[in-house]
């Protein structure tokens, strides 16, 4: 195994990452428009709390990856 080798593992890693949030977020903010749109609007209010804590749970799950991204980019030594 070469000196780069946990460099490289760390900046896969960190994709995986970015990739998640991006897609966790783009789930999120669309479950939040769902939410807030009311030609959409759930059947009823177990649905609609239902969607609420969907979104409440990707937007915790986004938080625990960008800490993730942060602990990464420390390692790498880069911030953003």
């Amino acid at each position: 195994m070469d000196a780069d080798s946990p460099t490289v593992a760390l900046r896969e890693e960190l994709r995986v990452v970015e990739e998640e949030l991006a897609q966790l977020r783009e789930a999120a903010a669309d479950l939040r428009r769902r939410i807030g749109e009311r030609w959409h609007e759930p059947t009823d209010a177990e649905e609609r709390a239902s969607m609420i804590t969907a979104a409440e749970e990707q937007e915790a799950f986004i938080a625990v990856l960008e800490q993730r991204r942060e602990d990464l980019l420390r390692k790498l030594g880069e911030r953003r």
